[in-house]
């Protein structure tokens, strides 16, 4: 694209060729060339940014939305991290105590999260575990273990507050790269309304689905196994039994169709870390692993654990100096009917000789 500059040089030399004559750089009409040279570069850049949204391999943000509509395609929402807060009391009760639905309870960061229903804390009891999820939707609002400590207002006669597991499975609103990847899939593999493209795409659209796999013949001729993950992992009943009636209705005739939740391999992993200077070794850790946490999501259905994946991972972490992957040591091969999660992550300090990267 052009510059001011280059687009002024032109128009004066134009121009003095026009008159005959040369034109100071010092007079009002150099001054009103140099005006209309930036207005043209300024339209040289809106047809520039025009032909980019032109096209889905090109497109952003909204204009990448209408290619993906276009193609019944929708960007995938933010999902809120789900979870468990446990209500306690000092010592046990003598009547029960009500934990009302909604009561929000918070992290260091902040972080809010909110029950899902009314809970009661028994009498002879000192805790009760609620089921909980973030406020607000995003991968932010995933934590580990113990990491709420207060409650916005506590509940009358409770005390403290805390989350005996980690809060899992949120998500950012799906970026433009991953749509884009799936809009141009629906070009390579045209949904026919009897494939396997039809029918993970029509899965997909389901929010928090996070990945769709099609097994064709899985249980002999005219069987068709639709496995689901969602961000967190494993689908619940409710979720496959909504998409296995959704997909009975258009699946073809005589086709056998079952929606299933895929298997679990635990992938154990082990990372020895050293931490950049001018960072603490902890920081790193935790930052080290939340990243680790966020790869195994349910994208992963179906999809190879690579170590290359890893340590591009913990390549991306902040304040990270030397690293290496101790665990696992090979590749681990994709399945179609299998979601890799997380099974243990130890991460621990790495020798000023070690072998890092």
């Amino acid at each position: 694209m052009k510059t001011t500059e280059e687009l002024y040089q032109e128009l004066l030399a134009d121009f003095e060729g026009r008159i005959g004559q040369s034109v100071s750089n010092s007079c009002d009409l150099a001054v009103r060339l140099y005006a209309v040279a930036a207005q043209v570069e300024a339209l040289y850049a809106q047809a520039d940014w025009v032909a980019r949204q032109c096209f889905p391999q090109t497109a952003e943000e909204a204009y990448l939305d209408y290619h993906a509509q276009m193609r019944g395609l929708t960007r995938a929402a933010a999902v809120r991290a789900e979870g468990t807060l446990r209500f306690a009391v000092r010592q046990t009760v003598q009547e029960e105590l009500t934990v009302p639905k909604g009561t929000v309870c918070l992290t260091g960061r902040d972080v809010r999260y909110e029950t899902v229903e009314d809970a009661v804390l028994a009498a002879g009891q000192t805790y009760v575990d609620v089921p909980a999820r973030a406020v607000e939707a995003g991968s932010g609002s995933n934590t580990g273990a113990g990491t709420v400590l207060a409650m916005s207002v506590p509940p009358a006669g409770i005390v403290s507050c805390t989350n005996p597991e980690a809060f899992t499975g949120g998500a950012d609103a799906e970026g433009n790269e991953s749509l884009r990847r799936r809009v141009l899939d629906s070009f390579r593999r045209l949904p026919n309304g009897a494939n396997a493209a039809f029918y993970e795409t029509e899965a997909m659209g389901y929010p928090g689905v996070a990945a769709a796999k099609a097994v064709g013949r899985a249980r002999g001729v005219g069987t068709v196994d639709v496995y689901v993950a969602t961000t967190a992992g494993v689908p619940d009943a409710a979720l496959t039994a909504a998409i296995q009636a959704d997909l009975d209705a258009k699946r073809e005739i005589a086709v056998d169709l079952q929606v299933k939740a895929p298997t679990t391999a635990a992938v154990n992993v082990g990372v020895a870390l050293q931490a950049a200077e001018g960072h603490a070794f902890e920081t790193v850790k935790a930052r080290a692993e939340e990243a680790l946490r966020a790869y195994f999501s349910g994208a992963r259905l179906a999809e190879p654990v690579l170590l290359s994946e890893l340590y591009a991972v913990l390549h991306e972490v902040e304040g990270i100096g030397r690293y290496r992957v101790v665990s696992p040591a090979a590749d681990i091969a994709a399945a179609p009917t299998v979601l890799p999660v997380l099974g243990t992550l130890s991460v621990t300090a790495e020798g000023a000789q070690g072998n890092g990267v």
